[in-house]
């Protein structure tokens, strides 16, 4: 039995200007983060850049997992959907994120961007032979894919055992402290994505 297949627009991909690894302003937030110069030398030509429309997918639920990415910039929706359709949404990602732990099997969730994103994608192969002569840099993979871990812990208990108005509260604090990890300063949280997303992410209605 196979799952639905979701149908966004189809993805309009283009690449960006080249960027300079050693300047990226989110580089403390991801894998890269304590590299030193020939390895982001190393990174930065294995590296395609592209800026993808809002509800554009970056990759599906199933396909072969061909590329990793960060997040420079904008937001992106992960999601699962099941049989009869209904969609779970399981993460937003922000700039600084890691996308596309999978297993090789296949992504085990869909990526769609929420507004523009901008991103780094890394061929998979070519960034695990980078990993075999730079092997910290697969530790620091190690530690984002356990921070997921405890994410989806916490989105457990969130979807389990929280009131309404608890899963709301608990949205916004966490938006609110990753956008401070990323330099902002606190207030108004911003949110891009449409209440939809939102109810789908906490398990409520759109009325709620």
């Amino acid at each position: 039995m196979t799952l639905p297949t979701a149908k966004p627009n189809q993805p309009r991909i283009a690449p960006c200007a080249a960027m300079d690894c050693r300047t990226c302003e989110f580089r403390s937030l991801t894998f890269c983060a304590g590299l030193h110069n020939k390895e982001i030398g190393e990174l930065s030509a294995i590296v395609t850049r592209l800026r993808i429309e809002p509800q554009q997918i970056v990759f599906q639920e199933g396909d072969a997992v061909e590329h990793v990415f960060n997040v420079t910039s904008g937001v992106v929706k992960l999601y699962k959907l099941l049989l009869d359709g209904r969609r779970q949404i399981t993460g937003f990602l922000l700039p600084g994120d890691f996308l596309g732990l999978a297993s090789r099997t296949g992504y085990s969730y869909s990526a769609e961007a929420v507004t523009g994103v901008s991103l780094c994608r890394f061929p998979r192969y070519r960034l695990e032979e980078t990993f075999d002569r730079f092997p910290h840099m697969q530790r620091r993979l190690f530690d984002i894919a356990n921070d997921e871990l405890v994410a989806a812990q916490d989105q457990m208990l969130l979807l389990g055992r929280k009131t309404a108005l608890e899963k709301i509260s608990s949205f916004l604090l966490c938006l609110s402290e990753r956008e401070q990890r990323r330099g902002a300063e606190p207030g108004p949280v911003e949110l891009p994505m449409t209440r939809g997303d939102i109810a789908d992410y906490l398990g409520l209605t759109i009325e709620t």
